[in-house]
């Protein structure tokens, strides 16, 4: 298991949480994704390390940015 923290800039409410979680649960791996708006970051959890440019390619498609 591997877990990952990431900066994400943008987020303001659930809603936003929604849609990066959606995004980032997309990758094949990914078994689980927490998103905070007001912590600015989503933690995710996978069977492997994931690449940060296919974390990056799912958070810009949600709408937001890496920071």
């Amino acid at each position: 298991m591997s877990t990952q923290t990431i900066k994400i800039t943008g987020m303001t409410c659930g809603h936003c949480e929604g849609r990066v979680m959606t995004e980032l649960k997309k990758i094949s791996g990914v078994s689980e994704v927490v998103a905070s708006a007001a912590a600015a970051h989503a933690v995710i959890t996978a069977d492997h390390e994931i690449a940060q440019s296919e974390i990056s390619a799912a958070v810009l498609a949600s709408g937001y940015k890496l920071t």
